[in-house]
């Protein structure tokens, strides 16, 4: 067994955004006093396994439809490469669903023990459709990766759910005004999904996915990323205005340079292939809003 590809295949690089949400459910917990490091860490391996969950699919159904062909411009796939065969790619995906399922139902047993059986009901509720949002994405004759549903369960499983269900993890409680730092990581989320799909566009209309960005057109599809690149500041600072207790809330606007900069290259851009290497930076991008977003609180 390559191990090299596998990890290549687990696509590490996706990991810091695919925890931002967890990051920031957990810093709003520790601003309130209810944060608790057991919790977190398993958490974050519970998000990391979906992430990787997620990962393998593409590669797997991507790979299968044909949809990663020579016209791809990203990286190229362990399926589409031969490293990995789709059996053996499929046989990563059963074994990375039985890891991530354990830690996910351990850690709804250490935040809610076994008396809340209506808490650890919905968690394993949302713990199942959680691997199956992340295997259905392109897996499957209705994946819905190919009929421009990604962005809507991005916005969801990478905001709401990652957000507010961690901070309930802890918090045991539901506060309305974690709605904006939720949508403000779903939104930065989806863009980087979007830039993916903008720069793929060509190749995904050829191999009949319609993604959001080919039902759109390229140049709605650049407005539709301004907007994801706003909302996320307008409301983290709302957020902040209302729980003001020190000017380090507002740390998260140093992100503004970065967010600025790629602002710039999207609306300058007229070569699609030439966005790949600001799916990397968007990425890095929103992990650090949601560090610096984090520290604010509780400094």
């Amino acid at each position: 067994m390559d191990v090299k590809s596998y990890i290549e295949a687990a696509r590490l690089r996706t990991l810091p955004l695919s925890i931002s949400g967890i990051i920031v459910g957990s810093f709003i917990a520790a601003s309130k006093g209810v944060f608790n490091w057991e919790i977190c860490v398993l958490a974050l391996l519970t998000t990391t396994g979906f992430q990787i969950i997620s990962n393998f699919a593409n590669d797997y159904g991507d790979g299968v439809k044909g949809t990663d062909n020579k016209d791809r411009v990203g990286p190229e796939r362990a399926i589409q490469s031969g490293a990995i065969s789709p059996n053996q790619m499929l046989n990563a995906i059963k074994i990375s669903v039985i890891i991530t399922f354990i830690i996910a139902v351990y850690l709804i047993y250490k935040a809610f023990g076994k008396e809340d059986f209506l808490n650890l009901f919905i968690f394993f509720i949302l713990g199942v459709l959680s691997i199956v949002a992340a295997i259905k994405y392109t897996v499957g004759k209705k994946a819905y990766g190919y009929s421009g549903f990604g962005d809507l369960f991005v916005f969801l499983f990478f905001g709401l759910v990652s957000v507010i269900g961690s901070y309930y993890l802890y918090s045991k409680e539901l506060n309305i005004t974690i709605l904006l730092p939720a949508i403000s990581i779903g939104s930065l989320s989806i863009g980087v999904l979007n830039l993916n799909n903008m720069r793929d566009r060509a190749s995904d209309i050829k191999s009949g996915k319609r993604t959001l960005v080919v039902k759109m057109g390229s140049d709605y599809a650049k407005y539709y990323h301004y907007y994801l690149l706003v909302i996320p500041y307008l409301f983290t600072i709302l957020y902040s205005i209302i729980h003001y207790k020190s000017p380090y809330q507002f740390l998260f606007l140093l992100t503004l340079f970065p967010i600025i900069k790629h602002f710039k290259v999207v609306y300058r851009n007229r070569n699609p292939k030439l966005l790949d290497p600001e799916l990397k930076k968007l990425a890095i991008t929103t992990f650090v809003f949601s560090i610096l977003f984090g520290i604010g609180l509780i400094v």
